[in-house]
């Protein structure tokens, strides 16, 4: 998984839109966006999202894995 999906199936499944992860991250909704569209997240962008996730950045950024939550 590339690390726009692994912040997508996180976000779903806590049941967050973009808009609720970006008041949650401080990360802007349209950066949420394309993350989960490819690009790929600075390393400040990629902390504030695993914190507002709650998992790991390793998890994030991690493209091997599967996401079980």
């Amino acid at each position: 998984m590339t690390v726009g999906q692994n912040v997508r199936k996180y976000r779903l499944a806590l049941g967050l839109s973009q808009g609720r992860l970006s008041d949650m991250s401080t990360v802007p909704q349209t950066t949420i966006s394309t993350i989960e569209h490819g690009a790929t997240p600075n390393a400040r962008i990629a902390n504030a999202l695993a914190k507002a996730l709650n998992v790991s950045i390793e998890d994030l950024l991690n493209e091997e894995q599967e996401v079980t939550k």
